[in-house]
């Protein structure tokens, strides 16, 4: 009897998601995404210096739907440091944390289903804060931009998303030795849930 009752409540899901989906970014509706986990992963610089590294990624962003297709998004995040293995640095070290954010825009596919593939790209700011064992004296902040994709799924008034972003982050000649002197390249991905508000 429970097995039933649970296929019968997917199937009014599923049934249901294609109308929600298409409630869910409707003209001028506003959805928060929570990210509770995903990582970033900066590859090392060109002389070998500088080495690669990643962080776990938390975070959130607000989206404004101007219709199904075009949107725009400010998203913050929090890249908290690992204890890792830095080449040519230190055997055992935990990376410094880091605070990104950015606005985007968004281009959702033509798609009347639950599953909204889309597009994005948008500028920002990444700042660097303290860790001396690194030579980061201080926060640092650099000028980033980011081009990505993913996929919402929506059922109802909640949802899931898929995310992933390509970062550039620009460089500064008065940057600690360890990030930033050079323009260093990273890729994010993150898990997120979705919740409209307009609803």
């Amino acid at each position: 009897m429970t097995r039933v009752s649970v296929l019968l409540v997917i199937a009014g899901l599923v049934a249901a998601s294609p109308a929600q989906a298409q409630q869910l970014q409707a003209p001028n509706s506003v959805v928060v995404t929570i990210i509770p986990g995903g990582a970033t992963f900066f590859r090392d610089a060109n002389d070998g210096a500088r080495p690669s590294f990643g962080n776990y990624e938390l975070g959130g962003a607000l989206a404004l739907h101007f219709n199904r297709y075009v949107g725009v998004e400010g998203e913050v995040s929090g890249k908290l440091g690992l204890s890792q293995t830095l080449t040519s640095i230190a055997d055992d070290v935990t990376t410094p944390h880091m605070l990104n954010y950015s606005a985007n825009v968004i281009v959702s596919a033509p798609n009347r289903s639950a599953v909204v593939p889309y597009v994005t790209a948008g500028l920002g700011g990444l700042s660097l804060f303290e860790k001396e064992e690194l030579g980061i004296d201080g926060t640092e902040t650099f000028l980033t931009s980011n081009v990505g994709g993913g996929v919402n799924w929506y059922a109802g008034r909640w949802g899931l998303r898929g995310d992933y972003r390509f970062l550039t982050v620009r460089s500064k000649d008065e940057a600690p030795e360890f990030f930033g002197r050079e323009t260093r390249y990273g890729h994010r991905v993150y898990g997120g849930v979705l919740i409209n508000l307009s609803r």
